[in-house]
């Protein structure tokens, strides 16, 4: 089997398939939750820090005043961009939580769909237990 044969029957295998839709919607999903945290939620933060840009907080390493955007401090000199890093770590924190909920509802769906145990195995009849009793008392060879 040739390489390029042996590499069709790879990629077109289901598993593989649905791994590259999940990372192009993922890649979508994330870009829509990087807009929803940069354009709706961010500016009514900063606008309550003072009006400024939360993105370009930063401490300066290279001794670069405090007042310039982050992109002009960057040229200066090395920094420390933590509010870009907030920005980001709440653009995951967002989005961990719309997947855990989205698991969380395929997961009620699941237990929906598929019957649970305790109901498919009913309680036996006391009758039952008793001629169990019976058969097994007779099967034992009788004491001497």
């Amino acid at each position: 089997m040739s390489m390029m044969n042996e590499f069709r029957q790879f990629a077109m295998r289901g598993n593989v398939v649905d791994l590259a839709v999940g990372v192009i919607i993922g890649g979508a999903f994330g870009r829509i939750v990087d807009s929803l945290v940069q354009d709706v939620i961010m500016p009514p933060i900063g606008k309550l820090f003072g009006g400024l840009d939360f993105a370009n907080y930063y401490i300066p390493l290279n001794n670069q005043g405090t007042s310039l955007a982050l992109a002009e401090a960057k040229k200066a000199g090395a920094v420390i961009a933590y509010g870009n890093f907030l920005t980001i770590l709440l653009n995951f924190i967002i989005l961990a939580f719309i997947i855990f909920q989205m698991v969380r509802l395929m997961n009620r769906m699941r237990e929906r769909i598929v019957p649970t145990e305790a109901a498919a195995a009913p309680a036996t009849p006391e009758d039952v237990l008793l001629l169990r009793e019976i058969r097994d008392s007779l099967r034992r060879p009788p004491e001497q």
